[in-house]
C-alpha cells in the first residue's frame, strides 16, 4: 500500500511549495515579494485570499502561509502559476526522484489523470519522503528547507492525526480532503526520536463532512497508535474519540 497511487487533494501543495522555493533560489521570485491580487485569480469557495478586492497587495510569504496553514485554494493555484505551472513542478519532482507524485490540475497532458485523481496524485511513501527530505534540509537548499519546515508546522487543520500528539510537541503536516479521499502527512519531532508517516484513503463510501467521518476516525486512530508506539512511557494518553471545540 505504501506504493499505491492515491489522490493528494491539498497534500499536493507541498510540491508547489518546493518549486516556489526553487524559483526563489534562482532569483525569479523573492520570499517577501509584493504581489497584486486580481479577481481573475479567484477560486470559488471559503478562501481568505478570495475575499480580497481586486488590486489589493499581499506579500508572497503571506500567500504561502495561506496555502499551507489555511489550505487556501485561491492562494495555492496562484502559487502554482508563479511556480511555472504543473509541468515545471512535475519536472522538479521527476528530477528529485519522485516517480509517482505529480500535479494534474491545470497541467497540459494530464487531463485523464486529473479525472481519476483530481489536483494531484502520490503514494504514501513518496509523500512521507518529501516531508522527510524537507526536514533533513534536502529540498532546494538547507536554508529553503528550514523555512519550508517552519511554515509546515503552522497547520490550522489539526483535529485528526495532529490531535493525537501532545500540543507541546512540534509537528509539521499537510492534510488533503475531498469527498472521496481524506489523507494527511505528518512529521512528529517526538522526545525519543522523529517519525514521519502518511495515511491516504480513496474511493471512500462515507463522504460526510462531519466529525465522525470514517476516514477521519481512521486518521485519529492511527495517529494515536503511532504516538503510543514511539512514546510508550509518555504520560500523554491520546483519545481517538476526543471532541473538538
Amino acid at each position: 500500500m505504501a506504493d499505491s497511487l492515491f489522490p493528494t487533494a491539498s497534500m499536493i501543495k507541498m510540491t508547489i511549495l518546493a518549486e516556489v522555493f526553487n524559483k526563489i533560489k534562482g532569483g525569479e521570485l523573492q520570499y517577501r515579494q509584493l504581489l497584486t491580487y486580481r479577481d481573475s485569480l479567484l477560486y470559488e469557495g471559503e478562501d481568505i485570499l478570495g475575499s480580497f478586492k481586486d488590486s489589493e497587495k499581499i506579500y508572497l510569504d503571506k500567500v504561502m502561509m495561506l496555502m499551507l496553514t489555511m489550505s487556501d485554494n485561491t492562494a495555492s493555484l496562484w502559487l502554482q502559476k508563479l511556480a511555472g505551472g504543473g509541468i515545471q513542478i512535475n519536472q522538479w519532482l521527476q528530477g528529485n526522484g519522485f516517480e509517482y507524485t505529480r500535479v494534474n490540475s491545470r497541467t497540459p497532458g494530464r487531463e485523464a489523470d486529473r479525472k481519476r485523481f483530481g489536483w494531484g496524485q502520490t503514494t504514501p511513501k513518496e509523500m512521507a519522503g518529501l516531508m522527510e527530505m524537507i526536514f533533513r534540509g534536502e529540498v532546494v537548499s538547507k536554508a529553503a528547507s528550514e523555512r519550508m519546515y517552519r511554515n509546515l508546522t503552522r497547520n490550522y487543520w489539526d483535529t485528526e492525526g495532529l490531535l493525537m500528539v501532545p500540543p507541546y510537541v512540534r509537528t509539521a503536516s499537510k492534510n488533503g480532503a475531498v469527498d472521496e479521499s481524506r489523507s494527511e502527512v505528518i512529521m512528529v519531532n517526538a522526545p525519543h526520536g522523529d517519525y514521519v508517516y502518511c495515511i491516504a484513503t480513496k474511493n471512500n463510501v462515507d463522504q460526510r463532512w462531519s466529525r465522525d467521518n470514517e476516514a477521519w476516525q481512521l486518521l485519529r486512530k492511527v495517529g494515536a497508535i503511532l504516538w503510543q508506539y514511539y512514546e510508550p512511557d509518555s504520560k500523554w494518553n491520546p483519545d481517538p474519540g476526543v471532541g473538538q471545540f
